[in-house]
């Protein structure tokens, strides 16, 4: 798994701030401290704490051994498909066989008739019939069964305002389906609407999935740490280049700035590495 490293002032804001970054609560991370701060004059503390985290692995369930079939199995098989096959085969006069190419001419007229079919452009496609109801079912489905392959006992549920669809996942153990940054969340989201529209076909629905609150909690850090950097940049008048973030982490941002006066945001750059631009208004 991935690890994350952070820094604070103690040992517990690091703590805070790694599991901030993976998205889990703390039994669900395993920590690895690099330094602490070490005590100086005064009962001052100097330098600060650097740990590492990542997700906890979860336990690989053991694989079930297939039985192998034995010779008395294959000899039980009846035999009919091979007799008959080989009876047709037999019966049939070697000048029926089908050529294996047509004629020169035959293949032109083919040709000439394929191109002669009207391409289906989107406005005469025939207007999907499927419920956002039915795209909520079957992306509740797809998280029960992978949940259950995953062996995290959790519980499934799906919201549906109009063709918004929320899909929230509870449960122990989750933290694999979050992964650093919520990025493994952001791939389970997208093999859901996937999963969905191989089942159901072509539908107008938005869906989101959140797995163990992360999205919510994740909101609220971003909000939090967008408040500050617009701080930071009034007090400086100086413009402050954000990490790379997903095209949700950066609604969130520009969402919380639009509100804040004296600053102003712009997006640069191309994903996956494209960035904020917090510049002073």
């Amino acid at each position: 798994m991935e690890w994350v490293e952070t820094t604070a002032k103690t040992i517990d804001a690091a703590r805070e701030a790694a599991l901030d970054q993976l998205g889990v609560a703390a039994d669900e991370a395993e920590f690895d401290v690099i330094e602490e701060p070490r005590p100086g004059l005064f009962g001052r503390v100097r330098g600060e704490a650097r740990l590492r985290a990542r997700v906890r692995p979860a336990q690989v369930r053991p694989k079930q051994e297939r039985r192998r079939r034995s010779k008395s199995d294959k000899s039980d098989k009846p035999a009919t498909s091979e007799t008959s096959d080989s009876t047709e085969e037999s019966s049939t006069p070697a000048t029926s066989s089908t050529p294996k190419s047509a004629p020169p001419r035959a293949r032109r007229q083919t040709s000439n008739k394929r191109n002669e079919e009207p391409t289906m452009t989107n406005d005469d496609r025939p207007e999907s019939t499927v419920t956002p109801d039915e795209v909520g079912a079957a992306a509740v489905s797809f998280m029960e069964g992978l949940t259950s392959a995953f062996g995290s006992p959790a519980e499934v549920a799906v919201t549906v305002d109009g063709i918004e669809l929320e899909v929230t996942v509870t449960g122990t153990e989750l933290g694999l389906l979050v992964g650093p940054g919520g990025r493994t969340l952001n791939a389970v989201q997208d093999l859901a609407r996937v999963a969905a529209q191989r089942r159901l076909g072509d539908h107008e629905t938005r869906l989101r999935v959140d797995v163990a609150g992360y999205r919510e909690r994740r909101e609220a850090a971003l909000s939090a740490f967008a408040r500050d950097v617009a701080e930071q940049v009034r007090t400086s008048g100086t413009a402050r280049s954000l990490e790379p973030m997903t095209s949700s982490d950066r609604k969130v941002i520009h969402d919380v700035l639009n509100e804040i006066d004296g600053v102003s945001t712009r997006s640069v750059g191309e994903d996956p590495d494209r960035r904020i631009i917090v510049d002073p208004a």
